[in-house]
Order: structure tokens, then sequence, then C-alpha cells
């Protein structure tokens, strides 16, 4: 996996072991940065500009990081939290970090994503979490609604958003709950809302009418946890 900028470097050098190797810039000139790579021995090469800008065309800030792939959780990894969002089938990696971002602002500590048709951790996630990433593990799972159903076995009450929801205010929250998530264009699949106790929808007063998923996902995540 290759990652870039300062910020995220700054996260991942907590587990530099897992760094393969660095591309920095030939104008690069952050020298904390230098020292550390120099200190921990970490692979590093220097550069031309151009060459950073043909490997990644995001805002490289003349660091790029080879790394090795993200290591997926499995539900053991749950062990006793007692709230977890659950996203089905997610694709947009910037809502996968912005989820991850606000899970970690308010306490919570997993995500569950299916293993397929579902974005993976990458370097827009790991940039737009901000660091919160390293504080919030990302379970894969082979089948959402046999996890919803173990969950159940283990006294989650699931909760799904959509459009046709009670209303989230209304409820109030038991301590252990699972909220699920759909896809940006497909919202919650069918056997993923069959399977969940209450359906919660956010009312809209203006002319849209839905919300993008990591805004919606923020709204329904700070209700329950003020539960």
């Amino acid at each position: 996996m290759r990652v870039y900028g300062k910020n995220v470097f700054n996260e991942v050098k907590n587990d530099y072991q897992k760094i393969i190797k660095v591309y920095l810039s030939n104008t690069f000139k952050d020298e904390e940065t230098l020292s550390f790579i120099k200190e921990n021995n970490i692979n590093y090469q220097i550069v031309d500009n151009k060459v950073l800008d043909n490997m990644e065309k995001g805002l490289h800030q003349g660091i790029i990081i080879e790394m090795k792939d993200y290591e997926y959780y499995d539900l053991k990894a749950l062990g006793d939290e007692d709230t977890v969002v659950i996203l089905d089938h997610l694709e947009d990696p910037h809502n996968l970090g912005a989820i991850i971002r606000t899970c970690e602002a308010s306490g919570i500590k997993s995500i569950i994503i299916p293993k397929d048709r579902s974005v993976r951790v990458n370097a827009t996630v790991m940039k737009t979490s901000a660091g919160a990433l390293e504080h919030v593990k990302v379970i894969m799972v082979n089948n959402l609604v046999n996890t919803i159903k173990d969950l159940k076995k283990n006294n989650f009450f699931i909760y799904a958003a959509d459009m046709d929801g009670v209303n989230y205010k209304s409820e109030t929250y038991p301590k252990k709950v699972a909220l699920v998530i759909g896809s940006e264009g497909f919202g919650l699949s069918r056997l993923v809302k069959e399977n969940t106790d209450i359906v919660l929808s956010i009312p809209m007063r203006g002319r849209v009418n839905s919300l993008n998923a990591s805004v919606a996902a923020a709204l329904l995540i700070y209700e329950i946890m003020d539960r």
C-alpha cells in the first residue's frame, strides 16, 4: 500500500516496522522527519519531485510511503465493546475515512465492513481519517447478515439508517448497539435491512432527500453515544 503526506507519515511512524520504503523529494526540508527515518534505519530514497508526481496524483508534500497493507481484524476483536458501526458495502474511501474519524472522536473503537464489494483501507482513507485509524479497528467479515445475527446473540440491538425509518431523535437507545450505514448509491441491502431491529431516519427539511453517508453516520453516532 502506498500512502503520502507529512501528516500520514506522522501517523504511521508509530508503527514504523510496517514501512517498507520512503520516497523523499530532493526539495524535502522537514529535518524532524528526516532524522526519524535515519535514526530508525528506515529504507528511503531521495528522488526528483517529478518522480513523486508520477507516483501519486494527490498532494504528497514531498513524501510517499510504501508500507505493508492494512491488517484487518476479525469479529473477536470486538471484545466487550458495546457500540459498533457496520458499513453495508460503502464504496467511497473519503466516507470511510470520515466515519473512522467520527467513530474515534465519539468513542467508538470498531467498524465492521464486508469482505466483498466494499471500500478498503487505502491512502485516501488514511489521509481522510487524520490519524484516527490508529485508534479504530476495522473488522472485515465474510457475511454481514451472519455477523448481524451473531451480534444479536450477544444482545446487540441492530439499528440501520434509511429514509423510511422512525425519527432517530424518538428512540431510547439501549446499552449495546450496532448501527448499519448503507452504501452511497444503493442504501441498505435487502437482507441486511430485513435483519435489523429498527430502521432510523433523519428528517429532511430541505429539497434534497438524503445526506452524504458520513454526515448521516455522524448525526446518528453522536445521538447514540449520548444515550
